[in-house]
């Protein structure tokens, strides 16, 4: 029986990554960059080979990291926005429409695009997935991108 196991740090030279992040809700979301920017470099990645990629809102995250992919130049994405419950079912598509998009980009690429898009009901829970009590999510989706590029690389 063969067994993959999830390596912590980037194995390898060079890789290539690019960061899509949501300007909406921009307090919570640059705070999600520099726990994700911070945590690549931590495991290994230059800083020349990370992009960083800002779009206007959540629905324009798909986009953009199926046209990163395109050009076949980046190993990975990461996708990081806010989306906090306002009062309108806007919320609810908003979600659905970047989640699904995220998803199918990484399956049509075989690439993985990490989530990092935080859906909270409001503002309290998105900072408290900013290093609060339930940890840094910004942190936590490089983790998940660089365990991925790890066990893609021994598939």
């Amino acid at each position: 029986m063969r067994h993959v196991t999830v390596a912590k740090a980037l194995q390898g030279n060079s890789v290539k990554v690019a960061v899509v992040v949501s300007l909406f809700n921009e307090n919570i979301t640059k705070k999600l960059l520099e726990g994700a920017i911070g945590r690549l470099l931590m495991a290994g990645f230059n800083e020349d080979d990370i992009l960083v990629v800002e779009v206007p809102g959540a629905v324009e995250i798909p986009l953009t990291c199926q046209r990163i992919l395109q050009d076949k130049k980046y190993h990975g994405v990461i996708a990081l926005g806010a989306v906090v419950r306002g009062e309108t079912t806007h919320y609810d598509y908003v979600c659905q429409q970047v989640s699904y998009g995220c998803q199918k980009v990484s399956l049509a690429s075989n690439v993985p695009v990490i989530f990092g898009v935080l859906t909270t009901e409001d503002e309290e829970q998105a900072y408290d997935r900013l290093g609060g009590r339930h940890g840094h999510k910004g942190e936590y989706a490089a983790d998940c991108l660089v365990a991925m590029l790890n066990v893609l690389k021994l598939l």
